[in-house]
């Protein structure tokens, strides 16, 4: 499974980028799914619900289904978070998963700043920082640098970059 990370610090515009990406990867024929790691608890489901009734009740999954879409969800109930290839594994077959977060996985990434916010820098530091993309110039970049917003040009570094036909 071929896979590429957007990742970043808080409010560098990483899901406006993954967003973007996904937009263009798409519309050149590609099937893109992506993996989004949140660090607070979060809930696709509303009290009320026959499927929240259902999780209340105790089930360990509860699936939604219909026409349009379909989704799994899985209570921890105290379980450990799963890895990332834990989660890859339960994804169907697509040409690129772009995965949101994870920065301290072992997969290649895109680094993204927001360089009027001092947050920390990945790329020199992490070898899986395949690029940066930034709102201004990256002086002494050990990669290569793409304005944020040119999401052309990351979507077709990103396809050299897989190997994407």
């Amino acid at each position: 499974m071929k896979v590429i990370g957007v990742a970043g610090f808080k409010n560098a515009g990483k899901t406006t980028l993954v967003e973007k990406l996904v937009a263009v990867l798409t519309s050149r024929g590609h099937r893109i799914s992506t993996v989004k790691h949140a660090h607070h608890s979060f809930d696709i489901d509303h009290e009320g619900r026959d499927s929240f009734r259902h999780r209340q009740a105790g089930a360990s999954e509860v699936a939604v289904v219909s026409a349009s879409r379909w989704a799994i969800i899985h209570e921890a109930r105290g379980d450990a978070e799963p890895s990332l290839d834990d989660v890859l594994a339960k994804l169907g077959p697509c040409d690129l998963v772009i995965v949101e977060g994870y920065k301290r996985d072992n997969h290649d990434k895109i680094e993204v700043r927001n360089l009027t916010l001092d947050h920390p820098k990945l790329a020199g530091d992490d070898p899986t920082v395949v690029a940066i993309a930034a709102n201004g110039a990256v002086a002494n970049a050990p990669v290569p640098v793409f304005d944020r917003d040119d999401v052309t040009a990351l979507a077709d570094f990103i396809e050299k970059h897989k190997r994407l036909a």
